[in-house]
């Protein structure tokens, strides 16, 4: 069974969400039968534990990134062609939400295996048509997606190593990867949409350069507290219809 990746979750100090085991499942139209199917099909219940708990991961992977065939195949589109010098490029990334445009700018200096892992599934489609699938309002604040299957479990085929932990914090508008433990990530990613507080265990990987706004609506919206109170499937159905790549030069 995949590994759910999960974020840390505060309960009277810093919890951290303990990587759960979840079947993959098909990713859900935004209406009201698909929404039941959300309930039906993911996670168990949100277990805590300690600060600096996650699963025991992976290894680092082979190369500067470590990206290495993983399960779940979910639109699995190969391993991301690494380059040292078309990671270094820097660029933005338009998201097209059915809630409105967020802009993010990409640290590829700080971060080029993620930066250069999101560019390569975004040009290959892999988001389009994905949904938001988590909303914590309670103890941290993000709204995560990137999962194909909407369901916490789903993953590109492939995981690659942490990087930028060094120093790491969570202010709003950050965006950093989702994972399962230690050099787990995939596709799954988080928005901060108020200052969080985490332990740096998620690489932070790109900045929130317009669309708070869009961000902070949607957590206005609420969720179904389904993993506990405050931390659930978003009421309002986030789902990206485009992502477009923006390169843009060093300053």
């Amino acid at each position: 069974m995949p590994k759910r990746q999960v974020l840390a979750i505060a309960a009277a100090a810093l919890a951290v969400v303990a990587a759960g085991s979840a079947a993959s499942a098909s990713a859900l139209s935004p209406n009201a039968s698909g929404r039941a199917n959300a309930q039906a099909s993911q996670h168990t219940p949100v277990r805590t534990l300690g600060p600096g708990a996650r699963g025991a991961g992976a290894p680092p992977g082979p190369g500067p990134c470590g990206y290495t065939k993983a399960v779940p195949f979910d639109r699995f589109q190969g391993l991301p062609p690494f380059t040292a010098k078309k990671a270094a490029q820097p660029y933005l990334a338009v998201l097209h939400t059915t809630q409105g445009v967020i802009v993010v700018q990409m640290n590829t200096a700080a971060a080029p295996c993620t930066t250069f892992s999101f560019r390569f599934l975004a040009q290959g489609g892999y988001f389009t048509g994905t949904h938001c699938h988590r909303e914590t309002l309670q103890g941290i604040f993000v709204l995560q997606c990137g999962d194909p299957t909407g369901t916490g479990s789903g993953g590109p085929g492939y995981r690659f190593n942490d990087e930028n932990l060094a120093g790491a914090t969570y202010q709003a508008g950050t965006v950093a990867m989702a994972n399962a433990g230690p050099n787990t990530n995939g596709s799954q990613f988080f928005f901060c949409w108020k200052d969080t507080t985490l332990p740096p265990l998620y690489s932070p990987f790109c900045k929130v350069i317009s669309g708070m706004k869009v961000l902070r609506k949607i957590a206005a919206a609420g969720d179904d507290s389904q993993n506990g109170p405050g931390d659930g499937y978003p009421h309002l159905f986030v789902q990206f219809t485009k992502i477009q790549i923006i390169n843009s030069s060093k300053k």
